[in-house]
């Protein structure tokens, strides 16, 4: 059969009509414990030594299925999930990481991931280095001999930058560093990390996998050998595990993500282009721009530039005024749901930076992140345009 269409994939990737009675959807398997047929099998399986699930926190069919699923979509071997992206964050650092090692990471990215590494930092001496992850060549030069991962944000949070993660990956192959992408932004319909040589691959669910603002959940992809580790190592002993319902809410949503995301892609690019004409706004960031730093390398690794964007109104008072005057979109932290989510990220998401870190980051006080929704596009154009004043 010849390489299946991601609309084709995004609605059958990991479904096993026969595991599952001939179920369409995957059922929801609520049991925390499993039984066994004799002693035997119930020991082979508890020791790894025969496929099967013995206890919910450490494997789970509706679980597994999802699993699956997420490999199939980002062409990894196999696939880890996870209660919260920051759990699996967390779970790809402590796969990779230890005492006295050090990490490379971008300046300018999710807050959390940035304090998280602060945090390994202070309370488990690992070392990161921030640089600026536009520049493929600012990883090679921050290596040490006790690197031992590379992150990537591509594109980045909030402000959508492109770092050319087959360039970062190849540096890291050279230098015995592993490469871990967040892909959360882009998605396996914009991008596929692994297929450009990333090691391992992670998502917050909670944003466009889930795709409707009513989970919270986190995956990992990437070589068996590698999530394997993750699966019997911080997986198992930090307890980030996703309850079965949530990954089948996560299935849920997948089946339509590649029809989402082709509507976010568009709409995102047509607001970005309204934004661009308004006086009110002072910088547009957007990879799908000509003059946008990485244009060509996000031409080039990706599929679509996805549904995020991020807009320059000039001063904290324009950004609070912006989403206090909204009457379509909507004001809220997240992004990724269908509905299109606008927030100040000085005050809010990056709040927890100090003012020279926001700096190096280009964070300036008058930033809105914007996850543009699957609305008719001249409603969200329209409602901004309004509340911009």
């Amino acid at each position: 059969m010849s390489k299946k269409s991601i609309y084709t994939e995004a609605v059958h990737a990991g479904v096993d009509l026969d595991a599952n009675h001939g179920a369409a959807s995957v059922p929801i398997y609520t049991a925390s414990v499993f039984a066994f047929e004799n002693a035997d099998e119930g020991i082979a399986i508890h020791n790894y030594e025969k496929p099967g699930y013995f206890y919910g926190r450490l494997g789970n069919p509706t679980v597994d299925a999802l699993e699956r699923t997420v490999a199939e979509l980002e062409r990894g071997e196999a696939g880890l999930a996870f209660a919260s992206g920051m759990a699996a964050i967390s779970a790809a650092a402590f796969t990779l990481v230890g005492s006295g090692d050090h990490v490379v990471a971008p300046e300018s990215m999710y807050s959390t991931t940035t304090n998280f590494l602060k945090h390994i930092g202070e309370s488990f001496g690992v070392e990161t280095t921030f640089v600026d992850a536009s520049n493929a060549e600012s990883y090679a030069a921050a290596v040490k001999p006790n690197t031992r991962m590379f992150w990537v944000e591509s594109p980045s949070n909030p402000l959508v930058r492109i770092t050319d993660i087959a360039e970062v990956a190849s540096i890291g192959r050279s230098a015995g560093v592993a490469t871990v992408v967040d892909n959360t932004f882009a998605t396996p319909y914009n991008q596929r990390p692994l297929e450009l040589g990333a090691d391992l691959v992670i998502h917050s669910a909670t944003k466009y996998l889930g795709g409707h603002s009513d989970l919270t959940a986190g995956v990992m992809a990437g070589s068996r050998e590698l999530v394997e580790k993750a699966r019997h190592g911080a997986a198992k002993f930090y307890g980030g595990n996703i309850a079965p319902q949530v990954a089948w809410l996560v299935l849920r949503g997948i089946k339509t993500l590649a029809l989402r995301m082709e509507r976010h892609n568009s709409n995102t690019f047509a607001l970005a282009n309204m934004l661009l004409e308004h006086s009110a706004v002072q910088a547009v960031h957007y990879p799908g721009f000509e003059d946008h730093v990485n244009h060509e390398i996000a031409k080039r690794q990706m599929h679509g530039f996805g549904g995020m964007l991020a807009a320059d109104v000039g001063t904290a008072a324009a950004a609070k005024s912006l989403v206090n005057n909204l009457k379509i979109c909507t004001f809220a932290t997240s992004l990724g749901g269908v509905e299109t989510l606008i927030q100040p990220v000085a005050l809010m998401t990056h709040a927890t930076l100090s003012a020279e870190e926001r700096s190096a980051a280009g964070v300036s006080e008058g930033l809105l992140r914007i996850s543009v929704g699957i609305e008719d596009v001249n409603d969200i154009c329209e409602d901004i345009y309004s509340a911009l004043g």
